[in-house]
């Protein structure tokens, strides 16, 4: 089995673009970066799961098992879907209150972890 390098290459660089995207500091780029990562995996899981092939259903003949479509890949992406649209769906959520609370969409450094991360190590004790 080889896979086309093609997809290979898209699926790569879906993934850079997420990843990008998913270290902005607005909620709406790490959304977007979130659903690029997500069709990436789904794109990367449909070439990984071999040639097409026959519908998966099992007949009156056992010659038809050699061209059958393999239906793992299948669920896998539609479980995919599911999961993508439902983190899509919560970061939605979350940026919709964090509009209406402070009608800003970026994320800001909170002050306590700034104190914390500026103050002087402590030195152990013997």
């Amino acid at each position: 089995m080889s896979a086309n390098l093609t997809l290979l290459t898209v699926v790569g660089v879906l993934v850079a673009c997420g990843v990008y995207l998913l270290l902005e500091r607005t909620v709406t780029k790490m959304l977007l970066g979130i659903l690029l990562v997500g069709n990436a995996v789904n794109l990367l899981i449909l070439t990984m799961g071999g040639p097409d092939g026959a519908p998966p259903i099992q007949g009156a003949t056992d010659t038809v098992r050699d061209t059958m479509a393999d239906p793992l890949a299948q669920a896998l992406i539609l479980t995919a879907i599911v999961i993508t649209m439902g983190v899509a769906a919560f970061v939605l959520a979350l940026a919709y209150r964090s509009y209406i609370l402070t009608t800003s969409e970026k994320v800001e450094n909170d002050p306590e972890d700034v104190g914390i991360a500026e103050r002087e190590p402590e030195e152990p004790e013997e």
